[in-house]
């Protein structure tokens, strides 16, 4: 009696049929079984890829989804339906290869590589001998039709499917130097959304049925949704390649050349560096505008402090310049100095850099010498830390308010006791940066016995500690009983005015929100007294403003 039949998982390719492998076409003509997936409609692409290479008498074995992407009945659900069809399949199959029959089971593309071969081979594999032979996958074939490296020297390259949540397609995207996003059809959408909000949208080629008669490709940005078929895919090539593509080509194809309208930045001549002072936002890379990601990832040089630095993805051949928090003039003057040389450089700064944060250092170092006259400065924002924290208790920035910082570092400490009055007597909800940190520990409480000969005690205040970061907390106390030990550098201050209101919701989360009209007799405001009644409603001492996180 001979021994069982072999099990072959056999990829052949895109969809060229002079893409398959010799071993592969050999194995096909060669089997007594022939099996493959199709819709419900009976055709199958793998099998189509391979008729060139079947023979007459062979067996096939049309394995029919129940479903595909539809509702189903099953009480299951759809995963328990496909996993029973799995099993069903893979017993169809066994009967051939315990009858010593070689079977082999066609997949377009390579087996193991979103592959449904595989959940056969899950089941078949530990029962009888088997086989993967591998193929020619999209990825690779989508790359050559668009005629772009996927990637470069060290290069990373991240393999995505369509079906994952925008949020964290966009994640991963900002993540990596280049990508290829698979599954699209009905997914496309979102694909895009993920790709804009990465940034990486102009990098974006789209490649449907690579290979085959009916092959299409252009730029991302340019397709039509509704005619985005299963079989295609998002491309975003390397970028080395992308600059290099760039910069070689003739005069008028920059733009094509890179897949963007917009390769070089208007205004911006070629051969000269500039500097790029860009704002992180306040936590990950949800926070960040697709404008800015773009920036950081063509910039030859980052610098910044450090854990903002770090925050940033790194970029094979992009220098990283770090240093502490203290040598602003510095940093700035180092980046003007790497730009006159002709490189792209990026200032980094958390939040926005237009926020007691690097943007004025580095125009500032930029007007003092006549050196850096020509170099072209860009300031692009980012979300900052006031609105940030607003966002997690509702809206106390609804009306006017002013922005000040407590460090006494660059400024003097009555200039500083001087504003916050003027912005108390004003009746101004204020948003209070840097207000404590490991060497400055008594302004916090200075700042809260100046602020009560203007505010009532019980008048909100807001403290954000780490917003979007893995530690966040928001909390809402009473200006009267707001403890100076639980505040550091890390904490965002909002101190509410005289019309600042607090809600409840029915869960007891606070909401904290300023109307946008006020009194037109409004409450009177004298220096030293109170603004609003000293019986107003109070607020839950520390209770929490938010859901952290």
């Amino acid at each position: 009696m001979s021994g069982p039949g072999t099990l072959y998982g056999v990829g052949v390719g895109p969809g060229d049929p002079e893409l398959l492998t010799v071993k592969a076409a050999r194995l096909i003509g060669a089997a007594e079984v022939v099996a493959y997936y199709s819709a419900r409609h009976g055709r199958s692409i793998a099998r189509s890829i391979a008729a060139p290479y079947l023979r007459p008498g062979q067996v096939e074995e049309a394995l029919v989804y129940p479903v595909t992407t539809e509702e189903t009945d099953h009480p299951g659900g759809y995963e328990a339906e496909i996993a029973e069809f799995y099993d069903r399949s893979a017993e169809r199959l066994a009967g051939h290869l315990a009858a010593g029959r070689d079977v082999v089971v066609l997949c377009a593309g390579d087996p193991l590589f979103y592959g449904s071969y595989m959940y056969l081979h899950e089941r078949l594999a530990h029962r009888f001998p088997a086989e993967v032979v591998p193929g020619v996958t999209s990825v690779s074939a989508a790359s050559a039709v668009l005629g772009r490296p996927l990637v470069e020297r060290d290069e990373v390259l991240t393999v995505l499917p369509g079906t994952l949540p925008a949020a964290e397609l966009a994640r991963r995207l900002d993540g990596t130097d280049a990508a290829a996003v698979l599954k699209l059809g009905r997914t496309f959408g979102e694909v895009r959304t993920a790709l804009a909000d990465a940034g990486r949208l102009d990098e974006a080629w789209y490649v449907e049925r690579a290979t085959t008669n009916r092959s299409r490709q252009l730029p991302l940005a340019e397709v039509d949704p509704a005619a985005v078929p299963y079989f295609s895919i998002a491309i975003v090539p390397s970028p080395a390649s992308a600059a290099a593509t760039a910069a070689d080509a003739g005069p008028g194809n920059a733009a094509v050349a890179a897949g963007s309208d917009d390769a070089a930045p208007a205004g911006k001549p070629p051969d000269r560096g500039e500097v790029v002072v860009v704002g992180l936002g306040p936590a990950g890379p949800g926070w960040r505008t697709p404008e800015v990601t773009r920036a950081l990832r063509e910039a030859e040089h980052l610098i910044g402090y450090g854990p903002y630095v770090d925050r940033v993805p790194r970029r094979p051949g992009q220098h990283r310049h770090t240093s502490d928090n203290q040598v602003e003039a510095d940093r700035a003057r180092h980046a003007l100095e790497l730009a006159l040389a002709g490189s792209r450089v990026a200032v980094v700064s958390s939040g926005d850099p237009g926020v007691f944060a690097m943007a004025t250092a580095v125009l500032a170092v930029a007007a003092d010498d006549d050196r850096f006259a020509r170099v072209p400065v860009r300031v692009l924002p980012g979300l900052t830390a006031a609105q940030a924290a607003a966002s997690r208790v509702g809206a106390p920035l609804g009306h006017d308010y002013a922005v000040l910082s407590l460090s006494d570092r660059l400024k003097p400490w009555p200039v500083i006791e001087a504003r916050l009055a003027a912005a108390a007597s004003a009746d101004l909800v204020m948003a209070i940066y840097n207000p404590a940190s490991a060497s400055r520990r008594w302004q916090v409480a200075a700042a809260r016995d100046l602020l009560l000969r203007h505010r009532a005690p019980g008048t909100p205040v807001v403290v954000a500690r780490d917003v979007g970061g893995p530690t966040e907390s928001v909390t809402l106390v009473e200006l009267g009983r707001l403890d100076p030990d639980t505040v550091d550098m890390r904490c965002l201050l909002i101190i509410g005015s005289s019309t600042t209101r607090v809600t409840r919701r029915p869960d007891g989360t606070a909401v904290v929100w300023t109307p946008r009209d006020y009194p037109a007799d409004g409450p009177a405001v004298p220096a030293g007294g109170p603004a609003v009644p000293a019986d107003r409603p109070a607020v839950p001492d520390g209770g929490p403003a938010a859901a952290a996180g």
